[in-house]
């Protein structure tokens, strides 16, 4: 009888060991069981790196940006039918036919110096006449009708008038005839508008399109001109 309670006895004072030696290990079980069920750790951002990021960025679009195709001047229903699709406006109605002020014609869409008022004289033909071109400003190439020489911006394009060459009117025996609305007058003492220049061969390859579009309509335009003036006219 003396045994079982005894037994007990040792039951007891084992159970007792067991929980000294256990309880030291419950902190290190809990902190693996969090370390399991805890998602894995981010390393911190560092400010400057992010800041870096978002300058790097900025600075990627604002140079692509630069790349973009100018735009040109804003022209009305009249002036792009003349300078975008080579029209003629009528003899004797162009606001600078008869002005003789000192100064800078430059192109109405692109703000290119085309002529200076010296070069510039009274020819009696309806349209603005000049002898002369600024270098390298004017481009000449035979027109659609076979005989007359067109004249355009070498910068954006634009239709100009016509070159006429042999009439006797000045030294230089040349006739520029401009559209007064292909051009802009800039009086002497003004600073000139900065010019707008092609910056990718989109702009190259838009210009293009729309001299192509433009050219059935120039054919047609040309002929209803020319059988309302005569040939010398613009």
């Amino acid at each position: 009888m003396l045994r079982l309670p005894l037994a007990l006895t040792g039951l007891a004072v084992l159970i007792s060991g067991c929980e000294q030696v256990a309880a030291p290990l419950l902190p290190s079980a809990a902190a693996a069981m969090a370390d399991e069920k805890a998602p894995d750790a981010k390393p911190p951002v560092n400010q400057t790196e992010k800041t870096g990021k978002k300058q790097a960025k900025g600075k990627s679009v604002k140079d692509k940006s630069d790349e973009a195709p100018a735009q040109y001047n804003k022209l009305n229903e009249f002036e792009s039918w003349v300078i975008l699709q080579k029209g003629t406006e009528r003899a004797f109605t162009g606001e600078y036919t008869d002005l003789k002020d000192p100064g800078t014609y430059i192109c109405r869409r692109c703000n290119a110096p085309l002529y200076h008022a010296k070069a510039k004289f009274s020819s009696h033909c309806g349209w603005p006449s000049f002898d002369d071109e600024i270098e390298g400003a004017v481009k000449q190439s035979r027109d659609a009708d076979g005989y007359r020489v067109e004249i355009t911006c070498k910068n954006c394009g634009g239709h100009l008038g016509h070159v006429f060459f042999g009439e006797g009117f000045t030294e230089k025996n040349t006739r520029h005839c401009v559209n007064s609305v292909s051009m802009k007058f800039v009086p002497e003492g003004t600073d000139l508008p900065p010019v707008i220049r092609k910056k990718s061969s989109r702009t190259t390859r838009s210009s293009k399109a729309e001299d192509d579009e433009s050219k059935p309509a120039a054919a047609d335009e040309t002929e209803k001109t020319d059988s309302r003036q005569p040939k010398s006219a613009e």
